[in-house]
């Protein structure tokens, strides 16, 4: 593979584009300054307007959020995997059908797997830009998004809608559900009695891992962070291993799996036949199966990162305390 050919693989922090009308809150008050990106595949965005840096999905989405502080992202579901790690800032995530049945705040590198099929929602709640990078179940994303009724009644107010095809329309830019198209159909009490409401206790334990913990864990080997035998429950389909500075090796590896690699802090050196690169922060990089290579810190110092593989396993289970 030619430098070129990889460079095409590598989504560079500094060149990310975003989308500040991916979904149907993009312009309530408090949710309307965020900003989506979807880096691998198509993510779950209902708005045409997503730039999609790499189409090609390697049995799983990749995608970031920022905002700035105090915006938010209003309460969904998912009934595939989404996992966050925190980039940038200093992030709450919260969940239930009004999102007060459990929360959880998370520092930069800490990593949480929400359990699918509750609502959650999330905000900056730091001082500065925030930036969370999320990897999503599934090769199509798309369609398993629910939300919560009072965020589809409030985006009514704010000229934004829904409808039932699952794409979004803007009165703001003159867009209209088309002939034959409804709304959204919200959903009804009896439905919203069948989405459970863990508590922080249910979840943290088992969905949560803290940066440091991993720094402590990946002193040889690189940690497990879901997966097989892994710190955090469920097989969603894919499986994220931490590397740090220490567990890091020079060893050649052909996985024979798609590797994405997602740089969260220092620089690091990926070598193969043919070439070389350094991945920065915030940097991401979707290595194919049949490619040889290295990963190795290209300085001294604090570095770490989350690799991500495809498996053979179902892309999300249905939460379970």
């Amino acid at each position: 593979m030619t430098p070129q050919e990889m460079e095409s693989r590598i989504v560079r922090y500094g060149e990310l584009v975003p989308c500040k009308t991916a979904f149907i809150d993009a312009h309530t008050p408090g949710s309307d300054q965020k900003e989506n990106f979807t880096i691998i595949g198509g993510g779950v965005s209902e708005s045409p307007d997503q730039h999609v840096h790499i189409k090609d999905t390697p049995g799983f989405n990749i995608g970031a959020a920022g905002q700035p502080p105090k915006c938010r992202n209003s309460l969904h579901s998912h009934r595939t995997a989404e996992v966050f790690f925190v980039l940038k800032g200093r992030w709450r995530f919260f969940w239930g059908r009004w999102g007060d049945a459990g929360e959880v705040v998370l520092e930069e590198g800490d990593i949480i797997n929400i359990p699918t099929g509750i609502f959650r929602g999330f905000e900056n709640i730091g001082i500065d830009y925030g930036m969370i990078m999320a990897i999503l179940g599934g090769d199509d994303a798309g369609g398993g998004v629910q939300w919560a009724p009072q965020v589809i009644e409030d985006a009514k107010d704010h000229g934004l809608v829904l409808g039932e095809n699952g794409k979004l329309y803007d009165s703001k830019k003159g867009q209209f559900l088309p002939e034959g198209v409804k709304p959204m159909p919200l959903l009804t009490e009896e439905q919203l009695k069948a989405y459970p409401e863990p508590t922080t206790a249910d979840v943290i334990p088992g969905y949560v891992a803290r940066y440091w913990d991993l720094m402590a864990l990946a002193d040889k080997t690189p940690a497990k962070v879901i997966g097989e035998n892994a710190a955090l429950k469920d097989k969603p389909g894919f499986e994220v291993d931490f590397i740090s500075h220490k567990s890091a090796s020079d060893t050649q590896v052909t996985s024979g799996r798609n590797d994405v690699l997602m740089v969260m802090r220092g620089h690091w050196k990926l070598t193969w036949e043919g070439g070389e690169s350094v991945l920065a922060p915030g940097d991401t990089c979707a290595v194919p199966p049949s490619l040889t290579y290295s990963l190795v810190p290209s300085m001294s110092g604090e570095a770490s990162l989350y690799r991500v593989r495809d498996t053979d396993d179902a892309a999300g289970a249905t939460w379970k305390p």
